[in-house]
C-alpha cells in the first residue's frame, strides 16, 4: 500500500513528464505532425509510470531479493520501455522515394520517452535540461539546417499521357532546364493509359513554382507534384 508521501511523490513526477513531454508535442503539433501534443505527453507519462512501478517494486520487495526468495532487476522495466518507445518511433517514418519523413519526430519520441524515465527516477535536473536542449534543437537548429540542406534531393513527379518516346521527351525537357536527374522510377497504368515518372532531382539555383509551371505547361503531362 503506497503511503500519502509516495502518492505525492508519484503525482508530482507524473505531472512534470506530462509537462516537459507535451512542450515537445507542441512543437510537433506546430509543425502538422500526427505524433504531436497528446502523443509525446502520453509516452512521457507512460515512460514515468512504468519506471515509478519499477522503483517501487524494487524498493517493495528488493529485500526478498537478498534472501534468495526473488530476483528483482530495477532496471529490466526501463531496458523495455526503452525497446517498446522504438515499435512507435517506427510507426512514425515514412519513406517516399529517397526522401524519409518523420525521422525528427520519433527522435522527438525517443527523447520523451528518456524523459519520462528520467522524471520516473526523480532526475529533475537532467530532465528539464535535456527538454530545454531539445526544444533548442527543435526551434533554433531547424533553420541552421535549411541553410545547410538547400542542395537537398527532391522528387519531381510528372504524370504524362502513354506515348511514344515520352520519357525522353521529358529528361531533354529537363536537361534545357539544366536539372540534374540522379534517378527516376517508372510506373505504367494500362486502364488509364497514364504514365507516372518519379524524378529524383536537385533544383539548386531554380525557382521550384516557374520550374513545376514549365513542366506543366507541357502538352502531354496531365499533373505535376513536387515534394
Amino acid at each position: 500500500m503506497m503511503s500519502a508521501g509516495d502518492m505525492a511523490v508519484f503525482a508530482g513526477r507524473l505531472l512534470l513528464a506530462a509537462v516537459l513531454g507535451g512542450l515537445i508535442g507542441l512543437e510537433r503539433e506546430y509543425h502538422g505532425r500526427d505524433a504531436g501534443f497528446r502523443t509525446h505527453l502520453l509516452v512521457a507519462m507512460g515512460a514515468c509510470l512504468m519506471v515509478f512501478i519499477s522503483e517501487y517494486f524494487f524498493l517493495k520487495y528488493g529485500a526478498e531479493s537478498g534472501m534468495g526468495i526473488l530476483r528483482l532487476d530495477p532496471t529490466r522495466i526501463a531496458a523495455q520501455v526503452v525497446t517498446g518507445i522504438g515499435f512507435l518511433g517506427a510507426g512514425a517514418i515514412i519513406r517516399e522515394g529517397l526522401s524519409v519523413r518523420g525521422l525528427t519526430t520519433a527522435a522527438c519520441l525517443w527523447v520523451v520517452a528518456g524523459l519520462g524515465m528520467a522524471v520516473g527516477v526523480g532526475l529533475y535536473f537532467p530532465a528539464l535540461f535535456a527538454t530545454l536542449l531539445s526544444l533548442l534543437a527543435l526551434w533554433v537548429l531547424k533553420k541552421v539546417e535549411g541553410r545547410v540542406r538547400r542542395g537537398s534531393f527532391r522528387i519531381l513527379t510528372v504524370h504524362c499521357a502513354d506515348e511514344d518516346g515520352l520519357l525522353e521527351k521529358l529528361k531533354s525537357f529537363l536537361a534545357e532546364e539544366d536539372i540534374a536527374v540522379f534517378d527516376l522510377s517508372l510506373e505504367k497504368d494500362l486502364m488509364g493509359h497514364e504514365i507516372k515518372v518519379d524524378f529524383t532531382v536537385r533544383p539548386e539555383g531554380h525557382r521550384i513554382g516557374s520550374l513545376v509551371e514549365s513542366v506543366a505547361a507541357l502538352k502531354f503531362v496531365r499533373k505535376v507534384v513536387f515534394r
